[in-house]
């Protein structure tokens, strides 16, 4: 699998979590991301991808880590999924993805807006084709993914 392009996303996470949660995210072993594949995931910000490639950028993590970060930014205690906790969670993958978007400048690459899926264990639906990376993190308030295919650019190698 070849995951070089997948650094500018660990690098972008790294630094958005560092610069507003005062958090300093381990990545942990990449692996292929089975399309059924559940992990207990609460929260999921998702990012579609266009132009030169089509993909996703995906960070999932349980309700607990994402009302901490919340309670971070805003400055008071979230203990329930408000509309705080799910703008943070927009926000962050709007901000790794188009962060990341720089180490790709080779790439004509667009954005969408962030949507937010919740629900124990819910399901993402990965766009067909297109392998996706899983980058697992570990942090003091709680672990994330972060998942990343783009078409074309991110290869299954023998």
């Amino acid at each position: 699998m070849s995951i070089k392009y997948i650094e500018p996303f660990v690098t972008a996470a790294q630094n958005v979590f560092r610069d507003f949660f005062g958090e300093e995210p381990t990545p942990l072993k990449p692996y292929l991301v089975r399309r059924e594949e559940e992990k207990g995931w609460e929260l999921s910000g998702i990012i579609g991808i266009g132009g030169d490639s089509k993909g996703v950028v995906v960070v999932s993590l349980n309700a607990r880590t994402a009302q901490r970060l919340t309670s971070r930014l805003v400055g008071r205690e979230i203990t329930e999924n408000c509309d705080d906790v799910m703008d943070t969670i927009g926000e962050l993958v709007n901000i790794i993805a188009g962060n990341a978007k720089k180490g790709l400048e080779q790439y004509r690459l667009m954005i969408s807006l962030p949507s937010i899926v919740s629900g124990k264990e819910h399901l993402v639906a990965w766009p067909a084709g297109i392998p996706i990376v899983g980058i697992p993190f570990s942090m003091a308030d709680g672990d994330f993914l972060l998942a990343v295919g783009l078409e074309n650019i991110i290869r299954e190698e023998p």
